[in-house]
């Protein structure tokens, strides 16, 4: 069943993948950041959002099971 908490975790986790597989939006040298090419710290820092987003995605999958379970529970 699609629930909107469900959504958000699905887009939590598809962002990742369409910014890096969106090559063009961050394929240049400028602007640089400490001498290092934004096609470089671009993508650090991807590293570093994905991972919040995968830990916010596994959050709200934790919420959204321990929810079903009492409503499942409820209804015995």
């Amino acid at each position: 069943m699609v629930t909107p908490v469900r959504v958000i975790i699905g887009l939590c986790l598809v962002a990742p993948f369409v910014a890096m597989l969106w090559v063009g939006s961050y394929a240049k040298t400028d602007p640089a950041f400490i001498g290092i090419p934004f096609f470089y710290w671009y993508q650090m820092l991807w590293v570093l959002i994905s991972t919040a987003l995968t830990v916010t995605a596994y959050q709200l999958w934790q919420r959204d099971q321990r929810a079903r379970a009492r409503q499942g529970g409820a209804a015995k």
